[in-house]
Formats: structure tokens, sequence, C-alpha cells
């Protein structure tokens, strides 16, 4: 459908839970404690509201405070606190999860917004084609890094929608438009700064606290609180792509078209997201195509330009424009969750599915206030996964996720769509399998960024056999559990 229509049902008001009163003594002592370049914030405060705001409502909560630390010292004299009184605190980056309790508490709500750096650090072109590295704060979302860059002609591998947060995408994972050239996001981070639950400062990389920085590399919050990401910088010049939907009617050719271009297109500088959904009572698909360049080769996307549409904003433009033209912020507002499977390809037999889940499915949660259903098909080529530099979540292996993306109204409509996209899964998971793709059992690694509330008990479904491994950093570095305060995927 399109964006217009999406919008129409996009606007929500922001439903938080109970505001916590048991922990406003050790927001006092924190008020008490820091700098004057950071700030404590009560309810009332536009700013409290904006730290405890999230992209879902079903993410948000209202904290005893919302903290805006200024920089690491004062992250370490905040942390130090919610550990000797035993608070639970919430780290909120870009806001985009759509799990409770992920950056989100009924405690101190640290956000990292002050933490809004970017600075590009220039050096000759390399042999892996990066031109320099850029220092990102972890209070921004990927627009924010993309538009500051764009003067220097460079971008960094980030998100690939708009309102995405830097933190939870640079510590998850991170699939991008620049991946299939460079690898995902954290196969480009050269260092985390951050603060250790001991509240010392330091420095992850290859050749300080290598095993910190492998932990960190898919590892979420488990470590610390991340106050700088240093990425490589790539070159970047003007990009070809945009936004186009269909109607019911244009889905068969869309599915032949998504299934040609994943067959077919070996060009690593062209991606796709095809998304089937189910909005305002029927069914469609919006695609966005991507090109880095000016001008795409003929018969990449030649297929799904034929094919008629019902909008499209398809065009030359900036990385940062393209980005934008996504739709990912109209359900913003809506409370919401996340499922995934992990797949090697897309036949048609199990597009088919694909379309089927969304249309019969969209229709069923229509009387459980679900406003939006939708899959996200993201192919990617072999050669993002042998860009892999290793790291907590594992992506050795060549894995494309699948993206299923359920909003609703009203929390008493939470576990009629959180159980039905889990079949869903389910459903396409198994249907896979039975057409011989080789992800059963523990290769059926999920995307922790797309993974649904429910891993946080069975985590090997996100880090497989590293789990062990991460378990023991976490020990090492975390010896107390302070980050066990903070939600999240806990090891």
């Amino acid at each position: 459908m399109s964006l217009l229509l999406l919008l129409g049902f996009a606007a929500s008001t922001l439903s938080l839970g109970n505001a916590a009163t048991d922990y406003s003594s050790t927001c006092k002592t924190i008020a008490q404690s820091i700098s004057s370049a950071s700030g404590v914030h009560y309810a009332g405060d536009p700013l409290y509201t904006k730290g405890n705001s999230h992209w879902a409502s079903s993410s948000s909560q209202n904290s005893a405070c919302v903290v805006e630390p200024a920089n690491a010292q004062d992250v370490s004299t905040i942390l130090g606190i919610v550990s000797n009184t035993s608070t639970p605190f919430g780290i909120r980056g870009g806001g985009h999860t759509t799990n409770q309790n992920f950056s989100s508490t009924p405690g101190v709500q640290i956000a990292m917004f002050k933490f809004s750096e970017v600075t590009y650090n220039p050096a000759p072109l390399a042999a892996d084609g990066s031109v320099g590295t850029v220092d990102v704060g972890p209070g921004l979302i990927w627009d924010n890094v993309y538009a500051a860059l764009q003067p220097y002609n460079v971008t960094v591998v980030g998100g690939r929608v708009t309102g995405v947060g830097v933190a939870g995408f640079a510590m998850g994972g991170g699939y991008s438009w620049l991946s299939n050239q460079y690898g995902l996001t954290i196969d480009t981070v050269t260092a985390y700064q951050l603060v250790l639950p001991n509240g010392t400062v330091t420095t992850a990389s290859e050749a300080a606290n290598p095993d910190l920085f492998w932990g960190l590399k898919g590892g979420f919050n488990n470590f610390g609180i991340v106050t700088k990401i240093t990425m490589q910088a790539f070159p970047q010049g003007q990009v070809w792509g945009g936004l186009k939907t269909y109607t019911q009617d244009q889905l068969g050719k869309v599915n032949n078209a998504t299934v040609n271009f994943i067959n077919n297109v070996k060009d690593p500088k062209a991606g796709i997201i095809t998304t089937y959904n189910f909005v305002i009572g029927q069914p469609g698909v919006s695609l966005l195509m991507f090109y880095d360049g000016p001008t795409p080769p003929a018969g990449i996307f030649d297929e799904f330009q034929s094919i008629t549409s019902f909008s499209s904003d398809v065009s030359t433009r900036s990385l940062t424009s393209l980005v934008q033209a996504s739709p990912a912020n109209a359900t913003a507002g809506n409370r919401g969750a996340f499922n995934t499977v992990s797949l090697k390809t897309y036949s048609p037999t199990l597009l088919a599915q694909v379309v089927n889940q969304t249309t019969v499915l969209g229709q069923k949660l229509l009387a459980n206030a679900a406003n939006f259903v939708s899959y996200d098909v993201e192919p990617f080529l072999p050669s993002m996964t042998s860009r892999s530099k290793g790291g907590a979540y594992p992506h050795e292996n060549y894995l494309i996720p699948l993206n299923l993306y359920y909003a609703w109204q009203g929390s008493t409509n939470d576990q009629a769509c959180i159980d039905t996209m889990a079949a869903s899964a389910q459903t396409i998971y198994n249907q896979a399998v039975a057409e011989g793709q080789d992800i059963a059992g523990p290769k059926q690694i999920k995307y922790g960024n797309y993974a649904p509330a429910a891993a946080t008990q069975d985590l090997e479904s996100i880090y497989g056999a590293n789990l062990p491994r991460l378990k023991e950093i976490k020990a090492k570095y975390d010896p107390t559990n302070i980050m066990g305060l903070a939600g999240g995927f806990k090891f």
C-alpha cells in the first residue's frame, strides 16, 4: 500500500506504564553526583517524555527519572550509583526496539542523546576499500550519521531505513545496503569505547581487550555502556533507488521479480527489500530498491520497473534521501513486535507461503486491532558472509533473515499478535526445511535485532556455539552481573 495510506494509521498515543516511585532517592543521588553538563529529568519535563518514548509504544515505560549523561565519566558515576543501590536501569540509544525492558525501565532511564558525535578521520584508500574511520555517538540514528558524512562523500555501513538507532544496530549485527560489499556493520567496527560495569572507561578493539571486542560484536548491552563506536568509512557518492508500492493484483508479478532478482542478480552494489503487508484491511506490497551508484546497469531492476505501481519514489539521490524514503516510521506509536526466520534462499513456493501468511493472518488479526502485518524479504549475496570478521553474532555461514513485524493497538492484544507471529515463523521455517534448505537445528541462527523477546529464554537460538564463550567473557567483565539490572538478551 502507499506511504500515505500507511501514514493514515500511524498516529497513536504513547501509552506508558505506571511510574515507579521507589527509585527517587537514586535519582536524587545521581543529580547530586554528575557534572552540570549532564541532566536529570522528571515527569512533566519534555526531556523526560523524550527519554522514555520509543518507536514502538510496547517498549516504553515510565521511569523514576531520565538521566542524560554528557560524557563517559558521568556514565561511570551513574553506573556506580545504580549498582550500589541495585536500581534497575535502561539504556536508550535510538529507541527502535519493540520489547519492554530492552531499553526501558521503571528505574533509572539512561538516555544517550548527548552522545551525538560524528567525526570523520580521513585516511588514504586502503585495500579493503575504506578511507579512514568515523567516530559515532550511540545516541544517534543512522539518518543523522549519513547526513553528517555527506559533505565528505563518505559513509559507514549502517541502517537501511529511517529512524533506526546506531547503538543496538552496531552491537547486534547490522544488515546494510552496503553489506554485500563490506559485510555487516559489526564487521566494519574497529573499536568500541565503553564504561565497564566496575566504572572503568576503556576501549575494546582487536588490539585492546580483544575478547571484549569480540563479545560486543553482537552482544548488545551485556558488558557495559558503550559511549563511542569507531567504524570504517567508505567512499559514497549518489545512489539510485527508493520506494515503490503495488496493489494486490500485482502480487504475482512482484513475487516472480523478487525470485528472479534473488537467483540472477550478482552485482554487490544492488539490493532490495520486498515487504508483503496487510494494512487497512487489504494486502499489498512495497519495494525498496537500492543501487550504490547514480544509475544501475540495465537488467537489474527492469522487471520491477515494468510492473504497474500504485506509487513510486525512485530516483538518483543521496544515501540519506534514499534511507528516508522508507516508510519505517509510518507505524510509530503503535505496539509492535518482531520475529524472524533465517533462510538460504526463496523458492517460488516459499514466497507464495509468505504471501499467504501475510494475507490470512492479516485478516485474522483485524479482530486484535492489528493494523499492520508485514514480512520483509531481504536477500543478500554470499559475498556478505565472506566479509565476516567474527563476533558474538555468528554470521560466518550464509543466512538471510526474513523479518516479520506486526503492529497493533492495545496491550490486551499483545499475546494474540505475538503468538500468531511465532506460529507463522514456524510455518515458514517448516516449509523451508521441507524444501531442503539446510537451516535446521543449530544452523537456525536468529538475527538478534529481529529475534522475539521469547529468545531471552533461548539464547542459543541467537548465539549458537558462541554462547559458552560469551558467558565466560561476561563473568570476566561483569562478575556481579551489574548489567543484569538492565534488560535484553542476557548471558
